[in-house]
């Protein structure tokens, strides 16, 4: 896209505002944060109490997102976590 003076912008097709739990739950699916950024985003901005409990559901969203776009492969994981939340 493009501005009105013909400058480009880029928009983010996927922009959610919402429960930054959500955030903190999907980067935790496929991995590529360490422990360090946790702490880090624990110090600087806590999360409420019991949010452990709440990310399995955030997880199982994405999954089951996955599922239904790239099929059976995402079938497996969608289990375990529901396995996961039904147990907790």
């Amino acid at each position: 896209m493009f501005t009105q003076d013909g400058r480009p912008a880029l928009i983010d097709p996927a922009a959610m505002y919402g429960d930054r739990e959500f955030d903190i739950g999907v980067s935790t699916v496929f991995g590529g944060f360490t422990q360090d950024f946790y702490a880090a985003y624990q110090e600087a901005l806590p999360l409420a109490t019991g949010y452990e409990q709440r990310l399995p559901f955030y997880r199982l969203y994405l999954l089951m997102v996955h599922l239904d776009k790239f099929g059976r492969t995402y079938y497996d994981s969608v289990a375990r976590t529901l396995q996961t939340i039904l147990a907790g």
